[in-house]
C-alpha cells in the first residue's frame, strides 16, 4: 500500500490536495466543463472549506470557476447580449458601467457577493452622494446580470433580489401639479417675460400632456386640423454623440392620437403661421418637416426648452413669487394628467392619452389631489350616500 501524502506538519492530505514549497495549499479538481482547475489557500482548514463549497456546487451543477468572474465582467457580458434597448437606455446603462469601472466593488468575484454585500454597496453609493434614481439605474443593470449568472449556473442565488426602497431612502424631487391659478399665472408670466418664442410650446404641452421630445418630434404631417387632433408617432432626441436622432415613443402605448383643445388648436395654428421654412428641410432618420424650429432653422430639442424655462424662472423669480414651484416640461405633463383626472375622465382614457403601458403609473405617479378636489368630488356624490 502506498504511503499517504502529508503536509509539512505531518497531516494526511486528501486526493487532489498538496502542500507547496511556498507554504500554500492547493486543491486540483475538474469543473463541470471537464476543465482542470486549481484553488489555493494559506491553511489546510481554509482549503477544505473551499473544497466543500466546490463539491456542493459540482453536485448541483454550479460552475464554481465561472463564479470567479468579476462583477464588471458579468455586467459587460450581460450588456453585450442586449440588442433591443433604446438609445436613451443604452446611454443610461453605459454611464452606469463607466461609473462601475472606478468602483472597487466591480472587481469582486460574483460568487463572493452576498445580499448584505450588495446592500452595503448601495448604501455606500448613497453615502457618497448618489441619488436614489441613479442607484436604481445601477440596480436595473446588475440585478438582471446576476439573474443571468444564476440561469447559467455560475452562482446559486441572486444577491440583488431586494427592494431598493428597503435600503435607500427616497430622495427624488417630487413633482407637483400646478393649480388652476398657478397655470394661469405661469402662462401670463411666459407671455410677458418669455418674448413669445416658447409661449405656444408651453400652451401645447399643458394642453396635451406630451413629453417634450414627443412635442419636438411632431411634423406638419402629424397635425389634423379637420379632426382637431395630432398624432404622436416619434420622439426627436439629441445627445453629445448624436446631434439628432429619432426614437419611437417610450412604450408601444406612446403611439397615440391626442385631441386638440381650443387653446392647443390656436397655438398650433400660430406655430405653423410663424414657422419660417428653412432653405433646406432637415431630414432626421427619414423624417422631415418638423414643426418647431430654432432661429437657425433646425429642429428644436428638449434641451432648448428645458434650459429656457429654467433660466427664465430664475431671472424673473420675483414675478412669480418665491413660493412658486419650479416648472419643467414634465411638471406640465403632470398638470395635464391631474387636470383630466379631476375633471372626471375615466382611467383607461387617461392612460391612453398619457401613453402609459400601465394604469398604475397614471394613477400613482402622474395624478395629484388635494383637499379641495376631494371635497368637490365628495359633494357631488354626498346626496346618494
Amino acid at each position: 500500500m502506498s504511503e499517504k501524502r502529508r503536509d509539512q506538519r505531518g497531516r494526511i492530505l486528501k486526493t487532489g490536495e498538496s502542500h507547496r514549497k511556498d507554504g500554500l495549499y492547493m486543491f486540483r479538481y475538474t469543473d463541470t466543463r471537464k476543465q482542470r482547475r486549481y484553488i489555493y489557500a494559506r491553511s489546510l482548514e481554509e482549503l477544505r472549506r473551499k473544497e466543500a463549497e466546490i463539491q456542493r456546487d459540482l453536485a448541483d451543477g454550479i460552475d464554481y470557476a465561472a463564479g470567479e468572474m468579476t462583477v464588471l465582467e458579468l455586467v459587460t457580458r450581460y450588456m453585450d447580449l442586449k440588442r433591443t434597448l433604446k438609445e436613451n437606455s443604452y446611454r443610461a446603462y453605459d454611464t452606469v458601467i463607466n461609473r462601475m469601472r472606478k468602483d472597487p466593488f466591480s472587481q469582486k468575484q460574483i460568487r463572493q457577493i452576498k445580499p448584505s454585500d450588495a446592500k452595503a454597496w448601495f448604501v455606500s453609493l448613497h453615502d457618497r452622494g448618489y441619488k436614489q434614481s441613479t442607484i436604481s439605474t445601477v440596480q436595473c443593470v446588475v440585478r438582471p446580470a446576476f439573474e443571468m449568472a444564476v440561469d447559467d449556473d455560475m452562482i446559486r442565488k441572486n444577491p440583488f433580489k431586494f427592494k431598493l426602497s428597503d435600503v435607500i431612502p427616497k430622495d427624488a424631487f417630487v413633482r407637483t401639479a400646478l393649480t388652476r391659478e398657478q397655470q394661469d399665472l405661469y402662462l401670463q408670466f411666459f407671455q410677458e417675460y418669455g418674448g413669445g418664442s416658447y409661449y405656444d410650446d408651453i400652451v401645447i404641452l399643458l394642453g396635451t400632456g406630451l413629453r417634450v421630445s414627443e412635442l419636438y418630434g411632431l411634423t406638419k404631417a402629424d397635425l389634423d386640423f379637420t379632426r382637431r387632433c395630432l398624432y404622436v408617432r416619434r420622439q426627436l432626441c439629441r445627445t453629445a454623440n448624436r446631434p439628432y436622432f429619432i426614437t419611437s415613443p417610450k412604450t408601444k402605448s406612446g403611439i397615440r392620437t391626442i385631441p386638440m383643445t381650443d387653446m392647443v388648436y390656436m397655438a398650433l395654428k400660430r406655430v405653423l403661421k410663424d414657422r419660417t421654412p428653412p432653405k433646406t428641410e432637415m431630414v432626421v432618420d427619414g423624417c422631415s418637416g418638423f414643426l418647431f424650429l430654432d432661429k437657425d432653422g433646425r429642429p428644436k430639442v428638449a434641451m432648448h426648452l428645458e434650459n429656457y424655462m429654467r433660466l427664465l424662472q430664475r431671472k424673473h423669480r420675483w414675478a412669480l413669487g418665491e413660493d412658486f414651484p419650479v416648472v419643467t416640461p414634465h411638471v406640465l405633463r403632470h398638470t395635464f394628467c391631474t387636470n383630466l383626472q379631476r375633471a372626471g375622465i375615466d382611467i383607461k382614457s387617461l392612460q391612453y392619452l398619457m401613453g402609459h403601458s400601465s394604469a398604475s403609473v397614471t394613477l400613482d405617479v402622474y395624478t395629484h389631489t388635494d383637499y379641495n378636489s376631494v371635497k368637490h368630488a365628495f359633494d357631488q356624490i354626498a346626496a346618494n350616500l
